[in-house]
């Protein structure tokens, strides 16, 4: 029903008025007791222990989760959890509220699935969000993903990290280090080593001497060296990192249907979706074939289907996590993937 009626319409409109349209309307609809049950009914996952996974402490009730930048506010965390998501990962957050890039700044590319996105972390900062965090699910696993203000030098950024941990430790269940947004002018530097260090040094740092348990992951980008790899690699093992996210949306516009001419016209932004999938996963192979013991790898990029999901699992992924895939195939999507992998466990 979502691919041949709300699709088509939801296409209509440009796709941030539609995201929030749809998913205000989802929240209002979960607030009303009978309309939860219901649309729990149709796409929550019911529990399986063959779906469930021990991961970083955690107990997830399947694999799947919503990628950060969907619910950029934690605005709609009792409506997801309505849709079967073993976790959410909300933001990204900067300490300050910023409006982000100016409009037009999300576009569709049907033609090959995908999206592309200079958001730029619009978000309305920390204390909105803590606010809502105090109210949040208990049935569903929340990360937080955290950055820094756009106007925050590269040289200050772990101020703008540390302050983020410290307002929402007592909310959220893990944290992901965001150094790989393409929209943030200067952002993608950090992902050096030094600068890395530092940022990673420095919130480990806050979380031992408050002697919590949370795990702290990295995202990062998929357009990085295999050498820039290493260093990745090498940081997450000397400093503690729980896990890295594999991958955020690329800078590379290579073998896209949709018409040079229409992608020249859109500009800059990050790419997400099917295009992104092959790269990302070759990614996380690389990483998989070198992690060390004990590190955790999250799957992101261009999952759509069950074989989809099942392809990073086989690359080395002991989670996943969607977002264009779910924008396209609607919220039927959690459901058929998680049968998927129950098919293939039997």
């Amino acid at each position: 029903m979502y691919r041949l009626f709300l699709r088509p319409l939801f296409f209509i409109f440009s796709p941030e008025r539609i995201h929030y349209l749809s998913m205000d309307s989802l929240a209002f609809l979960c607030r009303i007791a009978p309309f939860r049950l219901f649309i729990r009914f149709l796409f929550s996952v019911d529990e399986n222990p063959q779906l469930a996974k021990d991961c970083m402490g955690l107990k997830f009730s399947n694999p799947v989760g919503l990628a950060a930048g969907f619910d950029k506010d934690a605005r709609y965390l009792d409506a997801l959890s309505c849709l079967g998501f073993s976790h959410v990962e909300v933001g990204t957050v900067t300490p300050r509220p910023q409006v982000g890039n100016p409009k037009p700044r999300l576009f569709r590319l049907p033609a090959d699935q995908g999206l592309i996105n200079r958001m730029g972390f619009n978000n309305q900062g920390l204390d909105a969000m803590v606010e809502r965090l105090k109210y949040r699910p208990k049935n569903l696993i929340v990360g937080g993903n955290i950055g820094k203000n756009k106007d925050t030098p590269n040289d200050q950024a772990v101020h703008d990290y540390v302050t983020c941990f410290n307002a929402l430790y007592p909310f959220v269940d893990y944290f992901v280090i965001n150094v790989s947004s393409p929209n943030t002018p200067g952002l993608r530097e950090l992902q050096e080593k030094e600068p890395l260090k530092r940022i990673i040094k420095a919130v480990l740092d806050q979380k031992k001497s408050k002697n919590l348990t949370c795990p702290v992951l990295l995202k990062i980008a998929p357009d990085l060296t295999e050498g820039q790899l290493d260093d990745i690699l090498d940081i997450a093992k000397t400093e503690g990192l729980s896990g890295i996210i594999s991958t955020n949306t690329t800078i590379s516009r290579a073998g896209l249907k949709t018409p040079r001419a229409e992608i020249e016209a859109i500009g800059n932004g990050g790419l997400s979706g099917k295009p992104l999938q092959a790269h990302s996963n070759e990614v996380l192979e690389y990483l998989a074939g070198r992690r060390h013991e004990g590190l955790i790898l999250v799957g992101v990029g261009g999952i759509f289907t069950g074989p989809d999901a099942l392809n990073k699992l086989d690359a080395g992924a002991d989670l996943v996590q969607v977002y264009t895939g779910f924008i396209y195939e609607g919220p039927s999507m959690l459901v058929n993937i998680c049968r998927c992998l129950l098919e293939r466990k039997a």
